[in-house]
């Protein structure tokens, strides 16, 4: 499946993107993830050292979509942004699983002038053919443009599970849950896909980390890897909120004048108590 040109230019508009171009990570944070048709969620959206730690930056929200059970989309209410997060109130209407995800897409050039780093575009401004020719010198050196491709994501399910706002799109890295996505409990395994532009991803590196780092004298984080399917398995210890990320960096850029191409994924699932 090809990116359109119009959506292409859409998403160019946001060529800063913080969870993937720092060390900082982002994340959506459901207040509950099964609930009865009807009922309201409210998601906090930020970029931590740690994922749901509040100590970094509120996460934008240009590129919110929210995604209903019938595959149509829905808008955030009473969204706001602060300094440390960002938060919105989404009302489950629909019976079925909501997909809740903050997708960015932009190009950026890096390279060394006089011993020093340079970029462009800045920070939160869009990446054009024109700024490009007229910012980055013909000669620079070091020069890497890389295309980037994201996904930050979190669901919720009002009533019985479905998986219409699940279908992967073809492009980039996505996640497919090998069971409902919000049926995740403590002593069952769960089973997930990694799929690269559709095709299963292949010894993909990914990184699980639980809520309650605060909490606790490490990090603890499961470094898994995908088999040769794109497929990875985890067997919860404790229930709570669970970060999982991962990022496949190749040549396969779609945007001249771009050659390298950087796609990341990282989901947000609620494990509950049998």
């Amino acid at each position: 499946m090809k990116i359109t040109m119009k959506k292409l230019a859409l998403a160019l508009a946001v060529a800063a993107l913080p969870f993937a171009a720092s060390a900082h990570k982002g994340w959506l944070e459901p207040s509950k993830t099964v609930l009865s048709v009807g009922q309201w969620i409210t998601v906090d959206a930020a970029t931590s050292t740690d994922p749901f730690l509040k100590d970094h930056n509120a996460m934008r929200l240009d590129n919110l979509v929210i995604t209903a059970p019938d595959g149509s989309k829905v808008q955030p209410e009473n969204a706001s942004t602060g300094k440390l997060r960002s938060s919105f109130d989404v009302q489950l209407n629909q019976a079925g699983t909501y997909k809740v995800a903050i997708v960015n897409s932009g190009v950026s050039a890096r390279w060394e002038e006089k011993g020093q780093r340079k970029s462009y575009p800045p920070r939160g401004q869009a990446f054009t053919a024109e700024g490009f020719a007229k910012e980055v010198p013909a000669n620079a050196e070091k020069l890497a443009v890389t295309e980037s491709l994201t996904q930050l994501v979190t669901f919720a399910t009002a009533g019985k599970p479905n998986d219409t706002a699940l279908k992967p799109t073809g492009v980039g890295l996505e996640l497919v849950p090998l069971q409902s996505i919000t049926d995740l409990y403590v002593g069952e395994e769960a089973k997930f896909q990694f799929l690269l532009d559709g095709k299963p991803a292949a010894d993909v590196e990914v990184e699980i980390i639980a809520d309650g780092v605060r909490y606790r004298s490490s990090v603890d984080a499961l470094e898994l890897k995908t088999d040769k399917d794109g497929k990875f398995a985890i067997d919860w210890k404790t229930p709570g909120l669970y970060w999982m990320s991962a990022s496949v960096s190749d040549e396969k850029a779609t945007t001249a004048p771009a050659k390298q191409r950087r796609t990341a994924y990282t989901a947000v699932v609620e494990v509950l108590s049998p």
